[in-house]
Formats: C-alpha cells, structure tokens, sequence
C-alpha cells in the first residue's frame, strides 16, 4: 500500500533474486480501512516508493488511481470464511473482505507467477492464500521473513507515526512475544499460560493497550487451549492512536 519501507524491500530484493522480471504493485486500498480517518492519515510518500523501487531492481511499477481499480459501478466482493473472522478480522470488519478483493484484481492484472508476502502479517498471509487457492488463481504466494528494527520492533509504514515517547515503548510486542517463546520452549504447553507470559510483558509498559494476544493454530488461527504442534503467538496492541501487530511462529 505504498510507504515502502525496509521491510517492503527485503520483499523486492528477494523477488529480484527469485525472477526474471518484478514488479511492484502500490495501492493504497479504501476497502481495507475500516476507519476513515485512517484511510486519511495512512502516510503516502510516492516518489520515495518509486525510488526505492528502482534501487531493488524493479522493472515495472504499477500505481493506478482508484477508479481504474474500483471503477463507479463496481459491485463485487471477494469474501474469505472463517479464516478471516479471527483475530483481525474480529476486531476490524470487512478488513479481509476489502484485502482479499484487491489481491484478487491485482494478481488478476499483473498475471504474476509469484507474489511476496511479509509474515508480519501472518493472518493476511493465509487469508490471501486460501483466496488464492479457492479462485483457482495460479500466483504462488511466497512467505517472508519479518524484518525488525534493531530494538525488535518489527517494520511497519504505521511506526512513523507513533510519538518519541510512543515509539521507545513500542518494542514492548517483541519483548512479549520473546517472553511467550521462553515460556514454549521452557516446555509451557498451556496456552492460557502462553497468553499469560505476554500480557504480563505488555502490562509492564504504560503505553501499551493490548487490544487481542493470542495463542492460535497457524493454520486455521483459532486459539488453542493445549499446544501440541506448531502454534502462532500474535498480538495487536494500540500505543495512543496507532495500533500495532506482531507475530510469532513457533515449532
């Protein structure tokens, strides 16, 4: 969605080593905003993104306006079930419906063999390869590591806007998810005690207001009571005006 940032140029990088040709798709999408204001205030720096585009070894840049993406009569949804009703999805309706809509029009458009998707946001990761799958689209979607400021914030355009004061405690998700991870490893299989272990890292910091943690099946994200196999330790927490999310994968 445009705002590129280090993390949106691993993604580039790694397309570059991978493919003949790239190319970037930016798209600030309204249909995954369920907040106006946000939509208003979601950072757009074009000429930085073009930029950074050319340095990664871009070979084409696709930046249409919205009506050539949503032109006046369009009139069509692309829906994800369950899937998209967790986590995220509860906490922000019709967020999944507005991403699965977009990915569709623009693997549809750009007709690639493989798109490149962060794991930061491991829940539109999946969202987008279930869509995939049961439309029948041929694009291969290509997980990536989350990349992470030295301090362990994972990258994102929203950290921008986060105060000095905001931005110091924000490092808070990935000392919460450590601690979570310390737990598992520990051999805590309980997931209200992996839960727990987080809250207790995001209650030491004032400005942290946990909106979910959770303990999820990384397939299917319902919380799990035991954790028996893999498990996917994320959480969405709001410093002030700004929510942040993060996540974990472990086994």
């Amino acid at each position: 969605m445009g705002a590129l940032h280090d993390g949106h140029r691993a993604l580039l990088e790694r397309a570059r080593r991978d493919s003949a040709t790239v190319v970037a798709t930016i798209f600030v999408n309204p249909k995954q905003f369920n907040n106006a204001a946000d939509l208003v205030a979601y950072p757009r720096t074009e000429e930085r993104d073009l930029a950074m585009c050319a340095e990664a070894g871009v070979d084409l840049v696709f930046m249409p306006p919205g009506d050539e993406v949503y032109p006046p009569d369009f009139d069509t949804v692309v829906r994800v079930g369950r899937l998209a009703t967790k986590l995220e999805g509860e906490h922000r309706p019709g967020h999944f419906d507005g991403v699965a809509t977009v990915v569709a029009i623009l693997f549809s458009l750009a007709g690639a063999e493989r798109a490149y998707f962060g794991q930061k946001d491991a829940q539109q990761l999946q969202v987008v390869r279930r869509m995939a799958q049961d439309l029948g689209i041929g694009t291969e979607v290509v997980a990536c590591p989350t990349v992470r400021d030295p301090d362990g914030l994972a990258i994102s355009s929203r950290n921008v806007r986060l105060t000095p004061d905001e931005r110091a405690a924000a490092p808070v998700l990935s000392r919460a998810l450590r601690a979570g991870e310390a737990a598992w490893l520990a051999g805590e299989r309980s997931g209200d005690a992996l839960r727990e272990a987080m809250l207790t890292v995001l209650r030491s910091e004032p400005l942290a207001e946990p909106e979910y943690v959770s303990a999820a099946d990384p397939v299917t994200f319902d919380e799990l009571t035991q954790v028996g196999g893999p498990v996917l330790l994320s959480m969405a927490v709001r410093f002030g005006a700004i929510r942040l999310i993060d996540n974990l994968p472990l086994g």
